[in-house]
């Protein structure tokens, strides 16, 4: 991903007014993440728990969700599965996290849902610049580029849901 400053991601959000892009709580440490390594910048709300963000490239321009943490019972001892990178958490790792649909039909209060990894650190997990813990990443035969192409894949399928009209 490229680099991204405050106004372009506060640009990118879709899913919300243009007053709330401005509110929203952005990380602290932009200017520091590993963007080469980032197929999209994810954060939770430190003020807002159940809130998180995701901005990422698609098609010819950013587009950033807001996004709603289900209350899902915490700290249990199953095993989920990210719907975007395909690691495995235990616990609480992994998260169902919906968007409001674009348009009229996130007027209507549509939405759609994917589990996520909680940490939004998807990137980090498929190059192996972060370990999940025990049985997170699956033994698969594919290439890093190929695994990467898949998650980008993921990506933008989820993308175009929340904003398909």
């Amino acid at each position: 991903m490229d680099i991204a400053n405050e106004r372009d991601v506060r640009a990118s959000f879709v899913n919300c007014s243009k007053g709330e892009a401005k509110r929203l709580a952005l990380p602290r440490d932009l200017d520091h993440r590993p963007w080469e390594d980032l197929d999209f910048l994810g954060w939770r709300d430190p003020g807002a728990p159940d809130r998180a963000y995701l901005v990422a490239e698609h098609g010819e321009r950013l587009v950033g969700i807001v996004l709603r943490l289900s209350d899902a019972p915490r700290g249990t001892a199953r095993r989920s599965m990210c719907s975007l990178c395909l690691t495995t958490h235990s616990g609480d790792g992994v998260a169902l996290m919906t968007a409001r649909r674009t348009g009229q039909a996130g007027r209507e209060g549509n939405s759609v849902g994917i589990y996520l990894c909680t940490d939004l650190a998807c990137s980090l997990y498929v190059r192996g610049k972060k370990d999940p813990g025990p049985g997170g990443r699956l033994v698969e035969t594919l290439s890093l580029e190929e695994k990467i192409a898949r998650t980008r894949a993921n990506l933008w399928d989820f993308l175009d849901k929340v904003t398909a009209s």
